[in-house]
């Protein structure tokens, strides 16, 4: 179960840090917000335990990032808009940062870095020079390197946020994202996330692909 007063005066913290000054709107009508949408009903995976997960990942992988306070605000962000049945979710997410962020007293460029960042979750492929988004993505996808009973516990979550795909649709769109992610030169870009995730998160991968194939 969440910690909600935790994850509260976390985002409060991330919040007041981005500022370029000190005074500003009340952090938390922000932070309810985001908590809100997060423990919507249709979430299974993409709950307040994904964020925290994302959350805690980020503090491991901190020191890589250029800028810290942008990476864990994109955190908040990634999947504030959450809709399994739409396709347009991080647009929409990335959309919701630019207009609270500037509300809410964060400067321009560090509100643009955000939405770049929730954009990039797309495709987790961030370029060898974008020190911000490998930290983002790599936090992100830490949970394909979970242990066997965590990874079951992950892709049963995925299925019934999908509940309404008929199973022979939802095995090959799955499939095709594991071969997507498979694909990638690099699935993790941090020097962290390469030597302790990237073998397991390999080998969950292509063990869930066998199983889903015919």
């Amino acid at each position: 179960m969440a910690d909600l007063d935790a994850l509260r005066a976390r985002f409060a913290r991330t919040l007041l840090d981005a500022r370029d000054r000190a005074s500003g709107p009340d952090p938390s009508p922000y932070a309810d917000d985001l908590l809100a949408r997060w423990q919507e009903p249709q979430r299974h995976y993409h709950t307040l335990t994904h964020l925290t997960a994302v959350l805690d990942h980020i503090d491991v992988l901190a020191g890589y990032a250029a800028d810290t306070g942008a990476v864990r605000l994109a955190a908040w962000f990634h999947d504030a808009v959450y809709l399994p049945d739409r396709s347009e979710n991080e647009e929409r997410s990335a959309r919701l940062a630019e207009r609270a962020l500037a509300e809410a007293g964060v400067p321009r460029a560090r509100t643009d870095e955000v939405a770049r960042l929730v954009r990039l979750t797309v495709t987790h492929d961030p370029a060898d020079d974008d020190r911000d988004g490998q930290v983002l993505c790599d936090a992100d996808l830490a949970i394909l390197a979970a242990p066997p009973a965590a990874y079951a516990a992950y892709t049963a979550a995925v299925r019934e946020e999908y509940h309404f795909v008929p199973s022979d649709l939802f095995r090959s769109g799955r499939a095709a994202i594991l071969r997507q992610l498979l694909d990638l030169p690099r699935l993790f870009r941090t020097p962290y996330g390469q030597e302790n995730w990237a073998a397991t998160a390999r080998r969950n991968l292509t063990a869930e692909l066998e199983m889903l194939s015919p």
